[in-house]
């Protein structure tokens, strides 16, 4: 793909007329009428130019006229070129639906509608999605008090409302039988709703109802200071919750322009590493699980829980940890703690060999997960799949090679890909992870650079206990920074970092002052599990336990 130089050039000699681009922080900014969005859109993706809308978000900006703002986050994957186009529009005003040039943008508007009101033109769904049917108002606008709570009396009715074509499968002469799985689905963990219109044992078409573990985790971090957010983040996917702290604590750091020191980088990739490991752990525990091999669901666990005591020795907390701080992390390691890692290592490579001869070439769950859930690469793409679902495609995209941060670039490790985009290519490519997730760990142990864990910037980091109990210029900046809170300059940013389950993405809004005037978080299986209707549309009901599995569904960011 051509630069954003060529971009102005190829978008004025289309629509005759000169847009207006900015350069924010880290990203390129297109401004565009709302009548403008669609037709850009459609040029920018026939063109090749970007062909993943990754998220689409909103804001409320009361005091001005065009008091909403939506924007838009679009990636190449050619050439990992970013762009943002950003609309402002009036209460009430229509905006024209994205969703039939990039079908990810289905559940986001109809996010963006729950949370604030606005309406997208012609989306064949616009219904609530994160709250339930029964709630009044808008959450994430600023005039709704955040501890207003509106409880639910009766479930949503059985519905299918949610053919993105608007051409449902033909249901005539066919007798067809409704059947709700989950929310109380062993499958489902409480937390998710699956509505099937059953053809005898297949799925004639389904609908899916998220909400049920709605944390209402975006305006929370609205109404806290910046460092107490970080709690907050360890709930989003709480089976790797260091690399929500990292991906959050990596966008306000981008937002203060700071870089932090080589071993809080290390600390930071040997956590994230950990936690893609029992991440994929658990997806394949549970799914194993959820199709009867329950003595695969304990031996991997027992895996977890090791890599849980290692996080026990940094921070003493297990599952939720907010090890990370801006700036750096919370403390030094203990004694012998990247000893403690590698030993585990040794351990990890059996314990993934164990894994891989319980259930590879195992017949049931071959029979079980093999031509379940397929989806071509171009298929991906359209429903905004990332991380391992997207990569069993065969595109091998990974921002750790492809936008590398805190070291990366200089690491050994390849990023495996499959073929079919199954279930079970889904299964091989995160154990193939886990196997290179331990090269990497091993390679940052076994090279840790020297120096501080963390930034030593009194308007940043707060002063270690030493110095507030050991001298009066320590205790002061312990004051100052807890009584006026940390305070990035105005702007905003979309950062992002490669998750276990794909693009985590934090787009900060910063108004200067000590809280986060905006904070949306772009959860990889958000995206995935939106096209859940459409991938199991003809498959058994059976099916649909072992394509939920495969997706890695976390309610806890899914909803947030």
């Amino acid at each position: 793909m051509s630069n954003i130089k060529s971009l102005k050039k190829d978008l004025k000699q289309e629509f005759q007329k000169e847009f207006v681009f900015k350069r924010l922080l880290n990203a390129d900014v297109l401004y565009l009428n709302s009548e403008e969005i669609v037709p850009v859109l459609q040029h920018l993706k026939e063109k090749r130019f970007f062909d993943f809308l990754m998220c689409v978000s909103g804001a409320h900006y009361p005091h001005q006229e065009k008091n909403f703002e939506v924007c838009y986050e679009l990636l190449s994957s050619r050439d990992m070129t970013r762009l943002r186009i950003k609309i402002s529009v009036k209460e009430g005003e229509l905006i024209p639906t994205a969703q039939f040039v990039y079908p990810t943008a289905d559940w986001f508007e109809r996010e963006i509608y729950d949370m604030y009101g606005l309406k997208f033109k012609n989306h064949p769904n616009m219904k609530r999605i994160l709250t339930h049917h029964q709630f009044k108002g808008y959450p994430l606008r600023k005039d709704y008090p955040a501890d207003l709570q509106q409880h639910l009396s009766e479930p949503l009715e059985f519905c299918m409302d949610n053919e993105p074509d608007g051409n449902p499968p033909n249901d005539e002469g066919k007798d067809l039988m409704p059947l709700n799985i989950g929310p109380s689905h062993p499958a489902t963990h409480g937390t998710l709703r699956i509505m099937a219109l059953m053809d005898g044992e297949k799925v004639h078409r389904a609908n899916v109802e998220i909400g049920y573990l709605h944390r209402c985790f975006e305006k929370m971090a609205e109404e806290h200071p910046y460092n107490q957010v970080i709690p907050y983040t360890d709930r989003l996917n709480y089976c790797s919750s260091p690399m929500n702290n990292v991906g959050y604590c990596k966008a306000v750091e981008e937002m203060l322009g700071v870089d932090i020191p080589p071993k809080a980088q290390a600390m930071r990739v040997i956590l994230c590493e950990l936690s893609r490991i029992i991440d994929h752990i658990v997806c394949i525990g549970a799914a194993a699980f959820d199709l009867g091999a329950l003595t695969g669901f304990f031996h991997a666990f027992t895996y977890r829980e090791k890599v849980y005591t290692i996080f026990e020795k940094l921070c003493g907390a297990r599952l939720t940890v907010s090890m990370t701080r801006v700036g750096g992390m919370a403390n030094e390691p203990p004694a012998n703690w990247f000893k403690d890692i590698l030993q585990f290592c040794e351990e990890m490579k059996k314990g993934i060999e164990e894994i891989d001869i319980l259930l590879t070439n195992n017949k049931i769950w071959m029979d079980r997960n093999q031509k379940v859930g397929a989806i071509d690469t171009e298929q991906a793409i359209a429903w905004g799949y990332t991380g391992p679902c997207l990569r069993s495609t065969g595109l091998g995209l990974d921002l750790r090679k492809s936008e590398p941060y805190y070291g990366y670039e200089t690491l050994d490790f390849e990023v495996p890909v499959g073929t079919t985009g199954d279930a079970y290519d889904r299964y091989l490519v995160r154990v193939e992870e886990m196997r290179q997730s331990v090269k990497i760990i091993e390679q940052v142990c076994k090279n840790v650079p020297p120096g501080d864990y963390s930034l030593r910037d009194k308007d940043i980091v707060l002063p270690e206990k030493k110095e507030v109990y050991g001298n009066i210029e320590g205790l002061m900046n312990h004051f100052m920074l807890v009584i006026h809170g940390l305070r990035p300059p105005k702007g905003e940013c979309y950062s992002v970092t490669e998750a276990a389950n794909g693009e985590l993405g934090f787009y900060l809004v910063s108004d200067g002052g000590p809280k986060p005037y905006r904070l949306k978080v772009r959860p990889p299986c958000f995206a995935i599990y939106q096209s859940f209707p459409h991938c199991i549309r003809g498959s058994l009901t059976a099916d649909a336990v072992t394509l939920l599995g495969s997706m890695n569904i976390i309610a806890g960011e899914l909803d947030r």
